[in-house]
């Protein structure tokens, strides 16, 4: 009898030193009733924490979403350099998701520029009168427009705002010399861009300015481009003086001219230089 009550009573002093869960978690200086620093010994909790994470078959399948849109770009930006802004306006026109397309990877390209040129040509109009009235051929998200406090009228070949308006930039629904600035920001892009430009003779005032940022490739000569000096003389020809050239960027090129104040009524046809399509590689 009384080894078993010995027995008895070791046993319950052994009970009374095991320390608890919560004697455990005060030991090491946690906060049992907050969570923290509590592990949770749920095997189901595992498992929804591993399905959270991203795994290598979803990777995959972003990686192949990406090339996919980056495919549909390159397909859409080669058809707009080589078709008629005619063609480019019905081609959208009959699928105008594929517009959005198109500029989803085109921001996906300009990420990649050390510099844009339209804020190039934003920081020069902020330096102009407000009360000058610009054209924006080609103007994609109307980003001048957001940026300056003129009057812009925004064109492009969809409008996906109601500011902007949808046309054939060959034939904008703007009046005879009613502007002052026409800008093209790398939007030279059909096969009759000197349409493109005519169209922006037409709506500027006598004494208008014309700019145009152009990616560099298309005007070295070496690699199939034009000349930037023939390019020059044939907007010189169609009524312009040339007032200025900027080669410094190394991605693109940006052209300042002006309007000539008096027309010449036994102009000449202009030569126009072709230029070379910029078409993007496969990556």
């Amino acid at each position: 009898m009384a080894k078993n009550e010995q027995s008895k009573k070791r046993k319950r002093q052994k009970q009374n030193r095991k320390p608890t869960h919560q004697n455990e978690a005060k030991r090491k200086g946690l906060d049992i009733t907050s969570g923290k620093g509590v592990v949770d010994h749920n095997p189901g909790s595992a498992k929804r924490t591993k399905l959270q994470e991203p795994t290598k078959a979803s990777s995959f399948l972003d990686k192949m979403r990406e090339r996919l849109s980056g495919g549909h770009f390159r397909m859409i930006n080669e058809k707009l350099y080589t078709c008629t802004g005619e063609e480019a306006l019905n081609y959208f026109q009959e699928d105008p998701s594929l517009f959005e397309l198109y500029h989803t990877g085109y921001k996906m390209q300009m990420s990649q520029w050390p510099e844009q040129p339209v804020n190039v040509i934003i920081n020069w109009l902020k330096k102009q009168s407000p009360s000058l009235v610009i054209a924006d051929f080609g103007c994609g998200d109307a980003l001048i427009e957001k940026s300056v406090k003129n009057t812009v009228f925004s064109l492009d070949l969809v409008s996906r705002d109601p500011k902007v308006i949808a046309c054939d930039m060959a034939n904008a629904p703007l009046g005879t010399s009613s502007v002052d600035v026409s800008v093209f920001c790398l939007s030279l892009m059909g096969t009759n861009y000197s349409s493109y430009l005519e169209e922006a003779y037409r709506v500027l005032k006598p004494g208008g300015w014309l700019l145009i940022a152009e990616v560099k490739s298309r005007f070295d000569p070496n690699t199939g481009g034009a000349e930037p000096e023939k390019f020059s003389e044939a907007i010189c020809e169609l009524g312009f003086r040339s007032v200025k050239q900027d080669f410094s960027n190394k991605v693109f090129i940006l052209f300042y001219f002006k309007k000539k104040d008096k027309q010449n009524s036994r102009r000449a046809e202009v030569e126009w230089p072709v230029l070379k399509p910029c078409l993007y590689k496969r990556r």
